[in-house]
């Protein structure tokens, strides 16, 4: 029964455009050789996350301090947990993003709907034909919304293995697959764990922009381009400025350590439509996104993952881009510049951001600010 229930249960998944499904059997007492060939039981799991929290990594995501125990244990978070199913999907486009100077940078995940979507409704599917499959059995589904240690269970279910940059490989798919789980009380037939392909490669490591990964499969989230610009609430207060500028354009996201992969080669492109760009999320322009109003944001990005920034994040995003970009204009032309901030909408960290970049490039003769406008004049004073 557990066979051909778990070959059912793979179909289903394969039917409703999952691309690799696997299934991952949690140890017990009466069947303690269950996870032999990995790391992922609950001690393991808790002991990783712990050394990882005090180190301070989480930086100011305090949600991960909160009861890692049930974090890093799949039973106490579903009761009676026997089996996860982990399933994943290509979100890899051939597109090609526009990042012609003036424009922003946006992770690939981001370019399309909000995946959170895409995967939830899928999966809630597969847990519907589960329960028709098993009526007795309990199942409970997340995408990288619950306190399910999703990336390591992943490839105790054959999806893949954690990287050097701690995201998910695939042979099959490189770093573009994202992950959801269903966690359910029937037994079913394990698969084989991920093998660690990495060998002695760090190109991910040494992508990083902001040297996050401090050591192999350790990601420091304080220095990483994602948390900065995602998780870091916009109302924070400012970042180290070398910090600020080693984020250069990127508004939203990062995606350096996963495009250096070499397993990416064996990537084609997703038949999801649902994860292709749209014209804003391929060609984001700095200063008309500046423009746009909490409302417009709201209703612009209601369905894509960009609304987890959250307005103010958006727009403190912006000014660091525009700081990053304009700087290095003002010094080349060694001449005096008028730089326009957004109207009616400019922050008062848009200002702050680029009064403080300007200053800092060597501009101090006169910064100021008249009418929400940066003006500098290096020519002692003198009008424009």
């Amino acid at each position: 029964m557990s066979a051909s229930l778990t070959v059912a249960i793979k179909q289903a998944a394969r039917e409703l455009g999952f691309d690799a499904v696997g299934i991952s059997l949690l140890p017990t007492q009466t069947n303690p050789a269950a996870n032999l060939n990995h790391e992922a039981s609950a001690g393991d799991l808790l002991d990783r996350l712990q050394e990882w929290l005090r180190r301070g990594y989480h930086a100011t995501m305090a949600w991960m301090v909160r009861d890692p125990e049930r974090r890093a244990d799949p039973t106490r978070v579903l009761p009676g947990c026997r089996s996860i199913i982990s399933v994943g999907m290509n979100y890899y486009t051939d597109y090609r993003a526009d990042e012609r100077q003036g424009n922003g940078r946006i992770a690939r995940y981001a370019w399309g709907l909000d995946y959170h979507k895409i995967l939830g409704d899928k999966l809630a599917q597969l847990a519907e034909r589960i329960g028709a499959l098993a009526p007795a059995s309990l199942n409970r589904a997340y995408v990288d919304t619950g306190p399910v240690m999703e990336k390591a269970w992943a490839q105790q279910a054959g999806l893949g293995w954690i990287g050097k940059h701690s995201n998910l490989v695939s042979t099959d798919f490189g770093s573009w697959l994202l992950l959801g789980e269903i966690l359910t009380t029937l037994e079913l037939e394990p698969d084989e764990a991920g093998t660690d392909l990495c060998g002695s490669c760090t190109l991910c490591i040494q992508a990083c922009p902001t040297g996050a990964i401090t050591e192999p499969y350790v990601v420091d989230a304080g220095r990483c381009i994602s948390y900065l610009t995602i998780e870091l609430r916009g109302t924070e207060p400012p970042i180290a400025e070398d910090l600020r500028r080693e984020l250069g354009n990127r508004i939203f996201g990062c995606d350096d350590c996963l495009d250096i992969c070499p397993y990416n080669v064996q990537a084609g492109p997703t038949t999801e439509p649902g994860f292709q760009p749209s014209p804003l999320t391929g060609a984001p322009s700095l200063l008309a996104l500046t423009k746009m109003d909490e409302q417009t944001f709201a209703t612009t990005f209601k369905h894509s993952p960009i609304r987890r920034a959250k307005y103010a994040g958006l727009q403190r995003n912006l000014s660091w881009a525009l700081s990053n970009e304009t700087a290095p204009t003002i010094i080349k032309d060694n001449i005096s510049w008028h730089f326009p901030m957004p109207g009616a909408n400019t922050t008062p960290w848009q200002l702050e951001g680029t009064v403080q970049a300007l200053q800092q490039s060597g501009f101090t003769d006169l910064v100021c600010v008249q009418n929400k406008t940066v003006v500098i004049d290096t020519f002692k004073g003198e009008d424009l």
